[in-house]
């Protein structure tokens, strides 16, 4: 029986690859995906990667995750990191850990992307490694499920 994993992404990380190529590079999407599933199988996960531009929907996954026998969550959770509760809150009603990651060094960025809502539910965040943030955070949760 495999290991899973869900990747979760936010608003508009979709449109990577169009969207600021300066701050988020070039890959698309789907480049991420292909990358985690790639770095899922040499760390003996299955990966069920996932994007959505709207919030209730990401709960919905969260809580999913909570249900099945998935083992960890990496979450890019977008703008939404900055402003939401509601998966702060969805994050800390289930047992599976999760990783918060941002493909940008927030920290470096608008104030407003310095604070995030999610970071005190999570066991760590990964930021401002490009793309390579991704495979940074199925590590992570390898290290903390093994």
């Amino acid at each position: 029986m495999s290991k899973t994993i869900f990747v979760l992404n936010g608003p508009n990380l979709n449109m990577l690859g169009k969207r600021e190529p300066g701050i988020y590079g070039g890959g698309t999407l789907k480049d991420i995906e292909n990358d985690c599933i790639a770095a899922g199988r040499e760390l003996g996960f299955e990966i069920d990667f996932r994007q959505s531009n709207h919030e209730g929907v990401l709960v919905d996954w969260i809580h999913e995750a909570g249900d099945k026998a998935v083992v960890g969550i990496a979450i890019n959770a977008g703008a939404y990191t900055h402003t939401s509760i509601a998966l702060h809150d969805a994050i800390r009603a289930i047992s599976v850990p999760v990783v918060e990651l941002h493909i940008s060094n927030v920290h470096a960025r608008e104030e407003f992307r310095h604070h995030s809502m999610i970071a005190p539910a999570v066991k760590g965040v990964i930021c401002g490694f490009g793309t390579a943030s991704y495979v940074l955070a199925l590590h992570a949760l390898k290290s903390i499920t093994a």
